[in-house]
This record gives structure tokens, sequence and C-alpha cells, in this order.
């Protein structure tokens, strides 16, 4: 059985985040799906190697990534309400259709933060 697979267009992507000791590391991609009458956003979670392929995604680009669904369930104590959580781990994508001018997602490295660091005498509005 093959893993699932969802097309949408890159709406949002985050930096990397690293959590724990281990040095988990995982990077959120929002999807963006217009379904005539309301859109639809779907998140999904690149982990570990995967982070660094996204770095090849324009927001605005038309891809396809195949995925597998992740849950856990989890407990305060043995009197708590118990929770069930889940989430689309991405495997890998391919782009259908690169966005126009693509345009990358800013990060902290771009010029365009640097440039906000910059001392200035003059105020920006």
């Amino acid at each position: 059985m093959s893993d699932p697979t969802v097309r949408g267009k890159v709406h949002v992507i985050e930096d990397t985040k690293t959590f724990g000791k281990s040095g988990f590391r995982k990077r959120l991609v929002v999807l963006e799906q217009d379904k005539g009458k309301f859109t639809n956003y779907i998140p999904l979670d690149f982990v570990h190697e995967g982070c660094d392929s996204v770095d090849d995604l324009n927001l605005g680009d038309e891809v396809d990534v195949t995925y597998r669904l992740s849950g856990r369930k989890w407990q305060r104590d043995e009197r708590s309400e118990v929770k069930y959580f889940l989430n689309a781990e991405a495997v890998e994508f391919k782009v259908v259709k690169a966005a126009e001018g693509g345009k990358k997602a800013p990060s902290a490295d771009d010029e365009y933060f640097d440039s906000l660091a910059e001392d200035d005498d003059e105020v920006p509005f």
C-alpha cells in the first residue's frame, strides 16, 4: 500500500525548529486548496532531513506531497482526560507547477531582514 498524496499551493513555509536534547527537527509547510466556497489549509510537517528539502520550495508553487499520518495518545496522569493528536508527516514532494516569479519565503538569513537591523537615524515611517 502506498502513502497518500495531497495537492495544493504552498501558502506558508516556516523555518526549521529543533526540539529536545536529541535535536529532533521539524519544519511546517502549509498548502492551500481553493475549494470554491471556501479555502482549505493543510499543515504538513517535514522532519529530520526532510526539513532541508523544503529549501527548494517557493511560495505559490503547486505541489504534490506524499505524506503519512502519525497519531499519538497523551494523558497527564491516570485521572486526567486522554487526548489524541494527529499529524500529517510529509515524506516527499514534487513541484507540479512552479510559482510565477519564484518568490522564496522570507527567512532570517534574507537581506531584507539584515537591512532592518542596520542602524539608521531616520524613522522608517
